[in-house]
């Protein structure tokens, strides 16, 4: 096997015209080099040096080898300075795969950190909801993917939301979204990095009975009042994707009703614009509340069943051995600081 090594002593005999030279150049001692040279025409199993006087050429063997070795070395040199400047954090690639309302809340000012600290970092950003992401970084199309789920609720029932059609499809329909569920809430194989809980922020109509206790316009939950579910088991209710649709039902369940459920869509404008409407109530991420214009609604934090408030866990997930790429570390130590910082 040809070695790097022996590659370069090759080049410096070749340059300075005998073994002494050639030491001194490498700063090592001329017997150091003879067996060098001896290895290396052993692993090619032909000479490839001649001695002429007192100095030495190469043969045509060693010409040839020559003019390889000066390719593979600057390969190998260009190859060690990449490496070295991404482990040094002077270049690197991240791409991200983030669900709506992170892209449009936490992965801004974790990005613009990143660059300003390490300009020469590359990051891009798609977008996917898990378990699309989850699929994503499974299959290396991304290094980090910014996902979410939903803590159990005791006294609920951990199923997908009513399904429609002929009972043989609600059957199937119903286990389609149970698989989806399990797809998108098992992270054993991945590094988790927890970023906040996200409140769920119920939406009134601005006539609603108990729309007062709420923040006129959808601004801040936090200083109103709590509604519990129990208080809204009469409502029409609208859902998002399949993943919140079936939490709703649960958190529904554990309060001791089944949601009507007249509307769904993944679209947060719809969504306020439906009970603005008063065709409706809902319950929305925090997160989701920053990204729209919630006019004509009240926002209300909500309680469960137990008291506890309602929430969805946003983390970052990453692969072990992505982990320890200094870029990827971080990306998630930045994101970890924009999450600490709301």
């Amino acid at each position: 096997m040809i070695e790097a090594r022996h590659l370069r002593v090759l080049r410096a005999v070749a340059r300075t015209g005998s073994f002494s030279a050639a030491a001194r150049e490498l700063g090592c001692t001329q017997p150091a080099i003879s067996q060098q040279m001896k290895a290396l025409e052993k692993s090619v199993d032909t000479p490839l040096v001649v001695r002429s006087g007192r100095g030495m050429q190469l043969s045509e063997a060693g010409r040839v080898l020559l003019k390889h070795a000066t390719g593979i070395l600057a390969g190998l040199s260009a190859a060690e300075e990449e490496v070295a400047a991404i482990a040094g954090l002077r270049a690197g690639r991240v791409r991200l795969v983030s669900f709506p309302t992170a892209s449009s809340t936490l992965v801004p000012p974790a990005v613009a950190r990143l660059r300003d600290s390490h300009p020469g970092v590359r990051v891009s950003l798609v977008e996917a909801e898990p378990p699309e992401s989850l699929a994503m970084l499974r299959g290396g199309e991304c290094e980090v993917a910014l996902a979410f789920r939903y803590p159990h609720t005791p006294g609920g029932a951990p199923a997908p939301a009513p399904a429609h059609g002929t009972p043989r499809e609600a059957r199937a329909e119903a286990n389609l979204e149970a698989q989806q569920l399990s797809a998108v809430t098992d992270w054993s194989d991945l590094v988790v990095t927890p970023l906040l809980d996200d409140p769920l922020i119920g939406l009134l109509p601005a006539a609603h009975p108990l729309a007062g206790r709420g923040a006129a316009g959808g601004g801040p939950a936090a200083a109103a009042e709590p509604v519990e579910l129990a208080e809204l088991a009469g409502e029409q209710w609208i859902a998002g994707c399949p993943q919140c649709r079936g939490h709703l039902v649960e958190l529904c369940a554990g309060a001791g009703f089944e949601p009507r459920i007249d509307f769904a869509t993944d679209d947060y404008p719809a969504v306020v614009g439906l009970v603005a409407a008063g065709l409706g109530v809902a319950v929305l991420p925090g997160l989701a509340l920053e990204s729209v214009r919630p006019d004509g609604v009240s926002a209300v934090p909500v309680r469960t069943a137990t008291g506890a408030p309602a929430v969805r866990q946003v983390v970052a997930l990453t692969l072990p051995d992505l982990a320890e790429v200094p870029a990827v570390a971080l990306m998630l130590e930045r994101l970890a600081g924009a999450a600490a910082g709301r």
